[in-house]
């Protein structure tokens, strides 16, 4: 799991003066999950993504990874359990000359790995995003999509157990994006991992995210597992993530909205026990279903 306390950042501006962009912020991502970042421009999402991945050192605070503060560390101890941290970046990022057996090899072999050793664990990577097909082929030759998924299969090149995804959607086509969100899913199963998911996408959050952490001005204003946030009809955030559909004209007195959790036994003929209890009558003026994470 990665567990952010108390992450302060602040950079110097041309006239000297520090300007803070992380203003005591705190997040935890336990294993198997997929936190969802998300905030207007400017908020310091960037600069999380940058700090957690000690692109970017802290000013103060600490980020553990398994218990261990990698913030706290440097030289040779720090490169040995920045491993522990995948990226995927906005863009695949993968090296135009190499192929996609190459960029997904290239962690492991500038770590001194054996070849047979790399063999075998870009042969697992490629079949575990779908591309076994395509080990030979130029970045050139693949679609948005694919590029992204080598992307995914090199971060995970180390055996990291976080991964940071870093608006890993921006930019794909919807049914790309549907494919690449579906493989993080599983991929956060199978390897037990524990993704932040850095999006501006409220799309990509109810897909895929297992709970949301919204970030104004550095810090967190709101964070919740994302059924609860629906479910609380007074959480910003979770109007943000399923925004209501207007209601249709009336004339009544009394206009109620009513929602359901799959979870929760609900007494379908509520509306006609209603009316016959309370001699009422009552107009069912629009509804729908949405499916969230899955």
């Amino acid at each position: 799991m990665i567990a952010i306390d108390d992450l302060h950042k602040s950079y110097r501006t041309a006239d000297g003066r520090l300007s803070a962009v992380l203003k005591g912020l705190s997040l935890q991502v336990p294993e198997r999950s997929i936190t969802a970042v998300v905030g207007p421009s400017g908020a310091g999402k960037s600069t999380l993504a940058r700090c957690i991945s000690l692109l970017e050192q802290p000013d103060s605070g600490s980020i553990r990874i398994n218990g261990q503060d990698l913030s706290a560390l440097s030289g040779e101890a720090l490169r040995r359990e920045r491993r522990a941290i995948g990226t995927v970046f906005q863009s695949s990022a993968l090296l135009s000359r190499r192929t996609a057996w190459e960029n997904v090899a290239l962690p492991l072999a500038w770590l001194g790995v054996v070849e047979r050793d790399i063999k075998a664990r870009v042969g697992e990577l490629l079949e575990s995003v779908g591309l076994s097909h395509k080990a030979d082929a130029w970045p050139a030759q693949l679609s948005g999509g694919q590029r992204q998924r080598i992307g995914i299969a090199r971060a995970l090149a180390l055996r990291p157990s976080v991964l940071l995804a870093d608006e890993a959607t921006s930019g794909l086509d919807p049914q790309a994006t549907a494919s690449v969100l579906a493989l993080l899913k599983r991929l956060r199963d199978e390897y037990q991992l524990a993704i932040v998911l850095i999006t501006h996408e409220m799309d990509a959050v109810r897909t895929a995210a297992d709970a949301v952490a919204e970030i104004r001005d550095g810090t967190i204003v709101q964070y919740g597992r994302i059924e609860d946030l629906l479910a609380r009809p007074d959480s910003l955030l979770g109007q943000q993530l399923l925004p209501l559909t207007p209601a249709a004209a009336t004339h009544s007195d009394l206009l109620l909205r009513l929602s359901y959790r799959w979870d929760v036994p609900v007494a379908t003929d509520w509306i006609s026990r209603l009316s016959q209890q309370w001699a009422l009558q009552i107009d069912l003026l629009g509804g729908h279903v949405e499916v969230i994470n899955g």
